[in-house]
């Protein structure tokens, strides 16, 4: 297939790079934006090739929360073009783009006592007014309503139902997880010809190309280009030192479903102290619940790999058991994650009050580069990265084009297949290898990871193909299933 990715293209590709192919434009780093942005840029007919030092989605793009929200938030800190753009975002992702990477997700504000809940559930009506502008029907995202405690408990059962009045029930849109779509987009982007090489890194950059390592065999070579894009999130600065961030750290827990007793319904638990921040409590299709985030400025050398610490588990732990019948405790915890925000830096503010809008810069050598943001808006963000190339007077097509697996009818293919893989679940299932590696997780994924998603070793399949990684015990497993890839 013209979308796959493999070690075998890889190599290919690679070496016509490094023998002197020069392309219209570079893109350095594989997360969310620059994927876009590579795809964004071949389907407008340039030819593209993207470099990435790990591996797809290695960095923040896969330390999110796996929410394409409609912008809530930022209607509280009165950014209302912000929190439009995020709804238009998801509106396209939710009917266009990826709809069999993203759903309905049922989100709930418990009441307890007095607490009416009048001021978030305006909020609520506001953020659906947003989603009626940006054109999300109803049946995609149903508008908020008030529910008495009887629903409430019938959503949530592990709520505490001491005191409970009722509660405020809003949609919005969750991913299947947030490195498939990484995936998804560069593949579609490999559909129109972009050079997808992970593995490869960039030791300097420059307006015109940049020096780039094959970390697989430790090569050096140029990549010639007319314009160079430098998509590499919080590490930006590390490229182009004119470039100053301020990273801003969000953790996450992992916990099994039947600590909580959710269900499938999230909880939105507000921060005591805090009238615009909420801890959020999200089920995942695999029985996992992910319970995040925060919000904390980070100091000091970006790691590739960013740890959550004690702190942020114990406030996590303590916002969520506040609405809970079992209170949480450490024991429940069977893996976390946290996430760097590439936020713009800005004087004399806290990272939570910082804006999530993006910017696109120019280095006085010609690089441009593109920071901010969030995952959501990740279109938008790879548009105006590549409209600042000026190579094209082409507008912008991505909102258009769906990713590969996207279907807008009925999938001949168990349904847990095709929520992962979309239209292409029947091939998944085709491989005819039910033999599972861990939970229900097959080898013929493991198998279609490697021929067409890209993953050259066991890692990438077990940390960003499929998600088993998260919990460490669980990879430890796994992983004596996988034997080491060649490459």
């Amino acid at each position: 297939m013209k979308t796959s990715l493999n070690a075998e293209r890889r190599s290919r590709e690679l070496a016509e790079i490094a023998d002197g192919l020069a392309v219209d434009v570079l893109v350095v780093g594989g997360g969310v934006t620059g994927v876009g942005a590579a795809l964004d840029a071949a389907s407008r007919g340039l030819s593209v090739c993207l470099v990435e030092a790990h591996d797809l989605a290695f960095g923040t793009s896969r330390w999110s929360s796996k929410l394409v929200h409609g912008g809530l938030r930022y209607l509280a800190h009165g950014e209302v073009g912000l929190a439009y753009e995020s709804a238009v975002e998801r509106g396209i992702l939710m009917t266009r783009t990826a709809p069999h990477l993203v759903r309905a997700l049922p989100q709930l504000v418990a009441l307890y006592g007095k607490q009416r809940g009048s001021l978030v559930m305006a909020g609520l009506r506001a953020g659906d007014v947003l989603r009626r502008a940006a054109g999300t029907p109803s049946r995609v995202l149903p508008p908020p309503r008030r529910i008495s405690a009887a629903e409430t408990l019938a959503l949530a059962p592990g709520l505490r139902a001491d005191g409970l009045t009722g509660a405020l029930l809003s949609f919005d849109g969750q991913l299947i997880d947030d490195a498939r779509l990484v995936v998804a987009l560069a593949r579609t982007a490999a559909g129109f010809g972009a050079r997808i090489l992970t593995r490869a890194r960039v030791t300097t950059v420059a307006g015109d190309g940049a020096r780039v390592r094959d970390e697989l065999t430790g090569t050096e070579f140029d990549v010639k280009a007319r314009k160079v894009i430098n998509a590499t999130g919080v590490w930006a600065g590390q490229l182009v030192p004119s470039v100053r961030l301020r990273p801003s750290r969000g953790s996450h827990l992992v916990l099994r479903a039947d600590a909580l007793g959710i269900g499938s319904t999230s909880l939105t638990v507000p921060i005591p102290g805090e009238t615009n921040r909420f801890v959020l409590v999200l089920p995942q299709a695999d029985g996992r619940v992910y319970i995040g985030l925060t919000d904390e400025p980070v100091d000091g050398p970006i790691p590739d790999v960013p740890t959550a610490p004690q702190s942020d588990v114990d406030f996590l732990l303590d916002v969520a058991s506040s609405v809970l019948q079992r209170p949480l405790t450490s024991d429940d915890v069977i893996g976390s994650y946290a996430g760097l925000r590439p936020l713009i830096e800005q004087e004399g503010s806290r990272s939570a009050d910082l804006s999530r809008k993006h910017a696109v810069l120019t280095s006085p050598d010609g690089v441009i580069t593109v920071v901010g943001g969030k995952l959501t808006t990740y279109r938008r963000m790879a548009a105006d990265a590549v409209d600042a190339t000026g190579l094209m007077k082409i507008p912008c097509r991505t909102k258009e084009i769906p990713l590969v697996g996207a279907t807008g009818s009925a999938v001949d293919a168990p349904p847990r297949l095709v929520a992962k893989y979309g239209a292409e679940a029947p091939l998944v299932a085709a491989l005819n290898r039910p033999e599972t590696v861990f939970g229900e997780i097959t080898e013929a994924e493991v198998a279609w990871a490697y021929e067409h998603e890209g993953a050259l070793d066991a890692d990438d399949v077990l940390d960003r193909r499929t998600r088993i990684g998260l919990v460490p015990v669980d990879r430890a497993r796994a992983a004596e299933r996988l034997l080491p890839r060649a490459t």
